[in-house]
């Protein structure tokens, strides 16, 4: 009966070990998994920054010309224009 008791104990010892190298390959995948999310993320987040700060930027370029716009289609924004093409007033 030793002997069978030994080869359960082996193979109980065998299983274990097998369980444990199996779970720590797991919480390494999981590990390298969380890691590269994160990475992920973060370009992400570095992406959305770029943009958030040039469509601010395309706004406030948009206003400026906006401005431009209103000027140069006022009477005295079309007078300064007149003059600067060669035109003379009396």
């Amino acid at each position: 009966m030793s002997g069978k008791r030994k080869m359960s104990e082996e193979k109980a010892r065998k299983i274990a070990v097998a369980a444990t190298a199996a779970g720590v390959l797991i919480v390494l995948f999981l590990a390298v998994i969380l890691t590269i999310q994160f990475v992920r993320i973060g370009v992400a987040n570095a992406e959305r920054r770029r943009i958030e700060n040039e469509i601010e930027r395309y706004e406030q370029l948009l206003e400026e010309k906006e401005r431009d716009i209103d000027y140069y289609e006022s009477e005295l924004g079309m007078y300064h224009e007149a003059l600067k093409q060669g035109w003379h007033t009396k």
